[in-house]
């Protein structure tokens, strides 16, 4: 079998699996293939993860495979890694560029008031990385939302910004939207699921002053991300809640006609029996 078969074979296996132990699952098959490890962690989108920054007032940030290098993750607070890598391993780790650098604090300064407003709590991180020209980048901006339980929602948007010549501006956005939803209190139901959407626009900015440039980059990536994410949430409205709505009702209806011929073949066995 060759790597392509193995990597679709593996990816067929994920969708067919319990997606609540999608982390465990992707664990044993890199376990049994190693050299699919790259390829799997780069295109399967995990729960996202919280630590803390103890340099930042143990302020919360978030983990995924776009600030982690070996197994530590860069807080977009203080810009180090935990738990701390070794001064050789530091040295060869990914940075943002220091321009780029001042967007991405300007970045999550801006998505936790965007989080405040719309999540009315949870956590959110942005991390961006240079690309080969030098006005354009590419980065994530991540949200997650959890309660007590294990029901959570985490939306992941991966951004892609190029200069498309003079001042236009082409704004990708692959986004995925990772919902589970565990009422294991007063029930056994779970709902569990992802959905995955891409938009793009082009933008065009009318400035060259760095400062003027930034704020126009906030502005439509928010404007981008507020549209993109009101349209999943209604989308997984009708796709996860309405069906699983429309499979209780019919098993509630189907019980109920069960229950209701049983009653029948009763009345008819009493009937027979007084005619006897």
């Amino acid at each position: 079998m060759s790597s392509d078969e193995k990597y679709d074979a593996a990816l067929d296996l994920l969708r067919r699996l319990d997606p609540t132990k999608v982390k465990t699952n992707l664990q044993n098959l890199i376990s049994l293939e190693p050299s699919l490890a790259e390829d799997l962690l780069s295109s399967i989108d995990l729960p996202l993860t919280i630590k803390q920054d103890t340099k930042a007032s143990n302020r919360e940030f978030l983990c995924c495979d776009y600030n982690r290098d070996m197994d530590s993750h860069r807080s977009p607070w203080s810009n180090d890694y935990y738990p701390q890598l070794s001064a050789e391993d530091l040295a060869e780790s990914p940075f943002p560029s220091e321009k780029l650098r001042e967007l991405e604090i300007i970045c999550n300064d801006s998505f936790d008031v965007y989080r405040d407003l719309y999540y009315e709590g949870g956590v959110s991180s942005v991390y961006l990385w240079d690309l080969d020209e030098e006005s354009d980048f590419a980065g994530v901006i991540l949200f997650k939302k959890s309660n007590s339980s294990s029901s959570s929602w985490d939306s992941i948007h991966v951004i892609e910004v190029t200069n498309s010549g003079n001042a236009d501006f082409n704004y990708k956005v692959t986004t995925t939207i990772i919902l589970q939803l565990d009422n294991h209190v007063t029930s056994e139901l779970k709902l569990s699921g992802n959905l995955t959407r891409q938009t793009e626009r082009d933008i065009r900015v009318d400035t060259n002053k760095d400062d003027q440039l930034r704020i126009a980059h906030i502005t439509n990536l928010g404007t981008l991300i507020e549209d993109v994410e009101s349209q999943m949430r209604d989308m997984l409205e009708t796709v996860y809640f309405e069906k699983t709505r429309d499979i209780f009702h019919q098993n509630k209806n189907s019980l109920i006609s069960k229950n209701e011929s049983g009653k029948n073949a009763q009345a008819e066995i009493v009937k027979g029996l007084q005619n006897l």
